[in-house]
């Protein structure tokens, strides 16, 4: 059996990937075009490939933060779809919270395209599909 630290790892590697993959077909479903290491490389200066192993970095410590943290929380939780559909809404909440921050630090942040609804609704949707793949990955 792997180690839990091995276990979020790969989980945050695959729900980021998956997440990733939700957002880029999401505007095919009518909801706003989302690409967040374009977001980060513009916040931030950097080139793209930056901003994708910014990504997928961010994928992999919150996925270490689920079985660090979160993960004693909902022990009680029998569901992993459950626990994944917390973590994921708690990872949203806490990028809503960095973005704010980061965009008082950085003088603003880069306008979003689109209706800032169906923006946030798809964000959402994408960060619990992260919480509820990388659950999966962490045997209790």
């Amino acid at each position: 059996m792997k180690s839990k630290i091995q276990q979020s790892v790969l989980g945050g590697i695959l729900g980021t990937a998956v997440m990733t993959m939700v957002m880029f077909i999401a505007p095919l479903m009518g909801m706003p075009k989302m690409n967040p290491a374009a977001m980060l490389s513009a916040m931030m200066g950097i080139p793209i490939v930056v901003g994708w192993v910014m990504h997928f970095m961010i994928g992999i410590v919150f996925g270490l933060g689920y079985v660090f943290v979160l993960e004693k929380w909902v022990r009680r939780i029998n569901s992993r779809l459950l626990k994944g559909a917390i973590f994921g809404f708690a990872v949203f909440i806490f990028a809503q919270v960095m973005m704010a921050v980061m965009g008082a630090v950085m003088d603003g942040m880069p306008s979003p395209e689109g209706n800032m609804l169906l923006i946030m609704m798809g964000s959402i949707i994408g960060h619990v599909v992260y919480g509820i793949v990388t659950v999966q990955f962490i045997k209790n």
